[in-house]
């Protein structure tokens, strides 16, 4: 009898673990990138995370502690395109139902100054547009063969509404190259999903909001949220997309954009 439950519990421990879904994560050592793989972890994903240091970062290192098997921890810097080739043959045939694009750079927002019209600083432009845009559409071009493997087959990129046409809310000053170089990115996942969608995979483009990350220490402004607040409501956004939703960008509280 004992015997019979044992084998019992295994094979639900087994069909439990099989039937995990996986998640890979660009920029997942802080701030949006972290709380994303915490909340996927919690849900009981698979989930690999990545990084750009030359070991794993504290970060990660606990997470794993506390989901042992579930967080993988891989290096990849999304402007390395060799790192990035390579870690897409190392997960060959490993189905990822749920790509997000995650890694970019924003700029410092206390000092404006070299995203601002009369003293920009053009030295920065290939940096913002390598890793907002180019390093997302690579991701993609990547790993297209493991999402289509997968039962969930979803592509999502983190842009911001600052970088469509019609935003009209706060941004930082200027911003010339972060707007630019999210506008960028906001067509390529249009192309994308064009090209995907006979595929049966969703491509989308999420906005956080203004999420008050760890490099912000304790600057505060009207409309912060907290990491968890945004990154719930977009993962409540992804869980509801569907083939007719892509190509489309939403924001963290469900609400739909044009580009």
């Amino acid at each position: 009898m004992r015997l019979t439950l044992l084998a019992a519990a295994l094979a639900v421990f087994v069909t439990s673990t099989a039937d995990a879904k996986t998640v890979l994560i660009t920029g997942s050592n802080s701030g949006i990138g972290l709380e994303f793989a915490k909340q996927y972890a919690a849900k009981g994903w698979d989930v690999v995370t990545t990084h750009r240091r030359d070991t794993a970062p504290e970060s990660l290192s606990t997470l794993k502690n506390a989901y042992p098997d579930q967080v993988r921890i891989e290096t990849m810097d999304v402007t390395n395109f060799d790192q990035i080739d390579s870690l897409a043959a190392k997960l060959e045939g490993t189905a990822i139902d749920l790509l997000i694009s995650n890694a970019g750079i924003t700029g410092d927002f206390r000092n404006p100054a070299p995203q601002s019209f009369g003293t920009l600083d053009y030295e920065q432009w290939e940096n913002f547009m390598r890793i907002n845009a180019l390093g997302g559409l690579k991701i993609a071009e990547a790993f297209t063969g493991h999402v289509k493997a997968s039962e969930d087959k979803t592509i999502v990129s983190i842009s911001s509404l600052a970088g469509t046409f019609g935003f009209k809310g706060p941004t930082m000053p200027g911003g010339y190259w972060y707007r630019a170089s999210k506008a960028t990115l906001n067509m390529y996942i249009k192309i994308i999903a064009s090209d995907l969608k006979k595929d049966g995979v969703i491509v989308a483009s999420l906005s956080p909001g203004q999420v008050k990350v760890e490099k912000m220490g304790n600057v505060s402004f009207p409309g912060l949220i907290e990491p968890d607040v945004s990154i719930s409501g977009m993962i409540s956004v992804i869980e509801g997309l569907t083939i007719e939703d892509t190509g489309t960008m939403f924001s963290h509280d469900g609400s739909r954009h044009a580009f």
